[in-house]
C-alpha cells in the first residue's frame, strides 16, 4: 500500500467510527422525544426483538413488552400531565459492531398545580447496542435512580475510553 492507501484507509477507519457514534448517539437521544409522543412502536424498534429495557421499577422483555409500557395507562397518564424524558449525551465507545453507552435521563413531571415542572427521577443510565442488518440497535438499556444506592453509579463507572 502507498502513502496515500494507507492515509486514506486510516481517514475511512475514522470516518465510520464517527459515524458509528454518531449514529449511537442519536438512537439513544432518540428515546426522549418517541417516548414522551407516545410512539409505542417506534419506542419498541430501538430495541432488537428480544431487547431488554431493566428499569429499577420494571423488567421489560422484548419489543412487545416495551411497546405496551408507553401503552399502559400509566405511561398515557405521564404523557397525559405533561412530562418529559430527557436524555444527557451519552458517553459512546464503539467496538466494531458492538457499543456501549453511558449516560443519564431526567423524568421531569408537571407539578399538579399546574405551575411548573419537576424532577421525578434522575437516573443512571447503561446501554448495550449492537450493528445488525438494520442498523444499530438496543440490545439492553439498564437504568437505576440515583439515590445513594450503589448500582446506579457502577452503570456509569468504567474508565469511559475514547471509542477504540
Amino acid at each position: 500500500m502507498t502513502g496515500v492507501e494507507e492515509r486514506l484507509a486510516l481517514l475511512e477507519e475514522r470516518t465510520r467510527r464517527l459515524e458509528d457514534e454518531l449514529e449511537v448517539t442519536r438512537l439513544v437521544l432518540s428515546y426522549g422525544p418517541l417516548v414522551d409522543s407516545g410512539s409505542a412502536d417506534a419506542v419498541a424498534a430501538l430495541w432488537e426483538p428480544a431487547g431488554v429495557y431493566d428499569v429499577d421499577e420494571l423488567l421489560m422483555n422484548g419489543r412487545d413488552e416495551i411497546a405496551a409500557m408507553v401503552r399502559s395507562d400509566a405511561h398515557q397518564g405521564w404523557i397525559a400531565r405533561g412530562c418529559a424524558h430527557v436524555i444527557g449525551a451519552p458517553h459512546v465507545t464503539v467496538s466494531g459492531d458492538e457499543a456501549v453507552a453511558r449516560g443519564y435521563s431526567l423524568m421531569i413531571v408537571r407539578d399538579r398545580s399546574g405551575d411548573g415542572f419537576r424532577v421525578r427521577r434522575a437516573t443512571a443510565n447503561h446501554w448495550t447496542l449492537r450493528r445488525g442488518p438494520d442498523g444499530w440497535q438496543v440490545v439492553t438499556r439498564v437504568n437505576r435512580v440515583l439515590d445513594g444506592r450503589s448500582e446506579s453509579p457502577e452503570l456509569l463507572a468504567g474508565d469511559l475510553p475514547a471509542s477504540s
